[in-house]
């Protein structure tokens, strides 16, 4: 695999993406990236926050084609760019809107190019080697420091073709799957399912992030079918309790999170097609699937392996390179499958007695009336030597004393959170996740006002 083309439709005239209702063709795409490929500064780093999604393909194509490496760090606060600023010292900030970035920015919106006006034909797809750093992307270190992750072309290709070889969307002949994200295209689940998907398989992205129920139905209401809803159990979750008319879609898949079996059931009967779920990490990208409402297990994508090696467990082959360590408890079964049983660190010991956050967490959200939740294992001890379990709920029409009630029907009372503390909403970021960080934030708040007796809490 010495050069893969940068998109992989048949031709000129087909379209590569929706922006504001009006389609844009190969033709124009490319049009596009060269004319930004020939405008960008000299630095050989890119950090392409464009929240227009159309806009990060363009940028993204453009560093490609003209060798600059794209930085995607989980974040853009100002102390991250720092980090960013010392990692790529030649690196500059491609934007789409104002911003206060601390780094040198080029600013890529409609008046700096006539977008989606140029003259098809005569395009020419690039061939980009595979060998080509595409991105570094990056995690959050133990020492606060983001850690890098080097994604070359060939590896981003190889893992949505894997990808795109284990959907079970059956395409008529000659359709061609339209893709909306809920997810930002900077964040490695969203780059994967919302942009490189879709320009690896003759499809077409939606430049638009919505993010309110009626905002999403709209949007995919626009688009033709073959539909793709690419989001996660956050979003799923308020999109069917928003009692929104939901437009059909013919493949619905969800990432970053576990869906309940309930959840997924609900999701494919009210949206009237497949739930695909997919499991992988920033450093591994994609590695495996299921269908959620048929089985448990979870089934590795073609050409991955997963070994353990004491508690460990090594992910390997494919677009996985080099092997890299996985950060959940698995259960290795035949025929390249396995059941997921919680992060390594969801593990809790509480006199003895075990049992797992994410455990806790269905729990929670199983109550009726919960909307969102999530339990937190606090790292310092309490003044009696008992480390006691906390617990963030957004459940409008119960009272602290209900919930717990109808908590201690479901979990063992060692488990039961001191405090329970009420939320309106809890601080999630764009795709839906609630960070260790932004959780002990609201720990320090909330547990300090708790007292020593850990009473329950209206934290609105």
């Amino acid at each position: 695999m010495d050069a893969l083309p940068l998109v992989t439709h048949s031709a000129p005239d087909q379209v590569m993406a929706w922006r504001r209702g009006r389609p844009v063709t190969v033709a124009q795409f490319l049009a596009d990236v060269a004319r930004l490929a020939t405008a960008l500064p000299a630095g050989g780093h890119v950090l392409n926050a464009c929240a227009d999604r159309y806009r990060f393909t363009v940028g993204l194509a453009a560093a490609l084609v003209t060798s600059k490496v794209c930085l995607l760090p989980p974040s853009h606060t100002a102390e991250t760019v720092r980090q960013m600023k010392a990692f790529a010292p030649d690196g500059f900030a491609l934007v789409d809107g104002p911003t206060a970035l601390g780094l040198p920015v080029f600013l890529f919106d409609d008046t700096s190019f006539a977008l989606s006006r140029a003259a098809e034909g005569g395009a020419v797809v690039p061939l980009i080697p595979a060998d080509r750093t595409m991105a570094f992307v990056f995690t959050s270190g133990s020492t606060g420091t983001p850690v890098p992750h080097r994604k070359t072309w060939g590896q981003m290709v190889r893992n949505v073709r894997a990808e795109a070889a284990a959907l079970p969307l059956p395409l008529p002949q000659g359709a061609r799957p339209q893709v909306l994200g809920t997810v930002p295209p900077q964040h490695m689940y969203g780059i994967e399912s919302t942009v490189l998907l879709p320009m690896q398989s003759g499809g077409a992205l939606c430049a638009g992030h919505p993010f309110y129920p009626a905002d999403i139905c709209a949007a995919l209401a626009q688009l033709p079918r073959p539909r793709v809803l690419v989001t996660t159990p956050v979003h799923l979750r308020a999109l069917l309790d928003a009692g929104v008319d939901l437009p059909e879609v013919d493949l619905v898949l969800s990432a970053t999170a576990p869906l309940s079996a309930e959840l997924a059931a609900s999701v494919e009967a009210r949206l009237r097609a497949p739930l695909q779920e997919i499991y992988g990490s920033t450093e591994t990208g994609q590695i495996a699937s299921r269908r959620s409402t048929q089985t448990r297990h979870w089934t590795l994508l073609p050409e991955i392996e997963i070994e353990q090696r004491g508690e460990l467990f090594w992910a390997s082959g494919g677009h996985v390179e080099p092997e890299t360590p996985l950060g959940d408890m698995l259960e290795l079964l035949e025929g390249g499958r396995f059941l997921l049983h919680g992060r390594l660190g969801d593990l809790v010991n509480i006199a003895g007695k075990r049992n797992s956050l994410a455990y806790l967490n269905h729990q929670l959200l199983a109550v009726v009336g919960v909307v969102d939740g999530v339990f937190f294992m606090p790292d310092e001890q309490a003044a009696d030597g008992v480390t006691r379990l906390a617990a963030f709920a957004v459940a409008p029409g119960l009272t602290a004393a209900a919930l717990r009630a109808a908590l201690r029907e479901r979990i063992d009372p060692i488990f039961m959170p001191r405090p329970l503390v009420l939320l309106q909403q809890l601080p999630r970021n764009s795709t839906g996740k609630l960070t260790r960080e932004t959780i002990e934030t609201l720990a320090k708040t909330h547990l300090r006002r708790g007292g020593a007796h850990g009473g329950d809490l209206d934290g609105a």
